[in-house]
Order: structure tokens, then sequence, then C-alpha cells
């Protein structure tokens, strides 16, 4: 709290200096009681923000701190990436604003490889991940993809958004490739840790006769499809939605092409720390909430994704 000024007067009434005496000790007893509305650390204290409507089903440290602590790969576009001025944009940072307007606290996105979010996550670095991952009941119970073996504890998931795989090759130059089966023989660039990379490797234990898929995993989406666009690779895949944007935007629109249908449809979710109901509750109410008013569906029309959207969220709802 800034301490007021204090005038001098020459007066000697001690009336006067009586009232005066009573004045400071006030004023030093509130500046010892420090500025209620702000934590220590800078977050939105209980009285600064208990009136936005979800804000008392958050776990108290939270409330405290004001901030939920988001993982993300902020290199996933649309879904978040950095835009021209450098700042987090996409779908996930848009619905992590409405979220924060009815749970009363600021959703702070922290960059990470996608393949080191849940890591993240059980480390306690991050409260929550959103980072367009695919809800499984596989990271669900902690379980690797291809080996179905235990590495670790699993999360629980909020879904807010349905979006299936999409192959894509470079513009003009599909090779025949319309199905994953017709990836036998050639060469696929995906993210590292992604429901890509696993379709790749199943499909490739598949191949028989006609030559496994060469599998080339990058840490970013971005990279893989920098790969791509310089020839080092027949195909890539990624999310539909990324896919599509890139599509879209890669040179002006005229560096890929999205080959056949998107496959495995299924949920994106908020992955938070089995340990954590309490907030992996909040989240849920506050996204139903959104859904309720509108807000949900104007991110969602904003990206021009209207066909993942979701009716109402769900709790592991992935299979």
């Amino acid at each position: 709290m800034t301490a007021s000024t204090t005038r001098r007067t020459t007066a000697a009434s001690s009336r006067i200096a009586a009232v005066g005496a009573i004045a400071v000790a006030g004023a030093l007893l509130l500046t010892g009681c420090g500025d209620q509305t702000k934590s220590k650390d800078g977050g939105s204290s209980s009285a600064a923000t208990s009136k936005a409507p979800l804000f008392s089903k958050l776990p108290k440290a939270i409330q405290d701190k004001g901030v939920i602590k988001v993982g993300s790969d902020i290199a996933y576009a649309p879904v978040e990436f950095k835009d021209k001025d450098g700042k987090t944009a996409g779908i996930d940072p848009d619905l992590a604003d409405a979220l924060g307007k009815q749970l009363g606290v600021k959703f702070q996105f922290e960059n990470g490889t996608f393949d080191t979010l849940v890591t993240g996550l059980r480390a306690k670095r991050y409260d929550m991940a959103m980072s367009a991952m695919t809800d499984t009941k596989d990271r669900q119970n902690g379980v690797d993809s291809k080996t179905k073996k235990k590495v670790g504890e699993g999360a629980d998931f909020v879904d807010y958004f349905t979006a299936g795989v999409s192959i894509y090759t470079p513009k003009g130059k599909d090779q025949g490739i319309k199905t994953w089966e017709d990836l036998c023989g050639k060469k696929i660039v995906v993210q590292r840790g992604t429901v890509s990379e696993d379709l790749a490797k199943a499909q490739s234990e598949k191949c028989g006769d006609k030559g496994k898929i060469a599998i080339e995993a990058f840490d970013t989406d971005q990279q893989a499809q920098t790969r791509l666009r310089s020839g080092g690779a027949d195909a890539g895949s990624s999310d539909f939605p990324v896919a599509a944007y890139a599509v879209k935007t890669s040179g002006g629109g005229n560096d890929f092409q999205i080959v056949g249908e998107q496959v495995e449809a299924a949920p994106y979710g908020i992955a938070v720390s089995k340990d954590n109901t309490q907030l992996r509750d909040a989240l849920k109410e506050a996204l139903d909430a959104i859904i309720k008013s509108g807000d949900y569906d104007k991110v969602i029309a904003k990206w021009g994704v209207e066909a993942g959207a979701v009716k109402e969220a769900k709790i592991n709802g992935g299979v």
C-alpha cells in the first residue's frame, strides 16, 4: 500500500496533536497490513477475484496464486502458436481466456515439447496440459501406446474438442497416397509422441512385402513441415485442424495438399494430474459454462473449426 503524505503543522494545540497521533497510528496499522488485494507472488487474492462465478470451485493454492500454469507445445497452429508479435495465440489460448473469466484466474501458457508435457505435469511444473492432446485410455493409464507397458502415472482429461488425423503431401505430388496403407515403402514426417506417429508405426508393422514406412519424428510439427517442404519425405501427418491450417497458409497455399480422409477422430483433452480432481472438476464446470454461454462457439468459429465442436464437456471420454 502506498503511504499517504504527512503534512506538518505548526499549531501547538494538544487536541490537534492528539488527532494527528491517532491518524499516524492508523496509517501505520494499515501499512503493516499490506495490500490485501494481491498475493505476495503477484496473483490475485480471493478478495479480488471471488466475483468470478466458479472461483470457489478451484483448489485453494490456485485461488491464492491467481494463476493456472499450462504446459503446451506452442508450435501447433492453429491450436497454439506464436503470432507475428510473439504472443501465444490459437484455439487453446482463446478457450483458456474464456475459461479464465469463469474461474477468475489467469491461464499462463508455458512452452514445452509435446512428448514431455505429461512428465512435466507429474513433476508439478504445470497445473494442467492443454496442447491438442488426444484423450486416450493409454494416456489415462500411463501406458506406452506401442509396448503397452506402464511408464508412469496417467492423467485425467477434460475433453473439449474432437479431431481426426490427416495425411498431407507436397502439392501436386501425392504419389498415389490416399490412405495409410499407401504409405508402405514411403517416408513420412510426424511430430514425436503424437497419434500420427503411433498410426505410422502401427501401419508399418502391417506393410509386409510392400516395405515398412520410414518414419522421421521431430520435436515440433513445424520442423516436420520444413522437412517435407525441402523434399525430405513423401508425406506428413498431423491432426486435421493443423494439417488444414498448414495447407491453407504454407507458401500462400502452394506447398501442401491434404490427401484422403481424416481417421481416428477422437477428443482433445485438458490433462490434469489424477490427484488434482478439484481442478479437473472446476475445469469441466467452466467448460460447460462457456458452451452454454456461447463463448465456446465464438472461439471455434473464429478459427474455422466448427466440425470439431462439442456440445458438453466430458471427463476421460477417450477410448
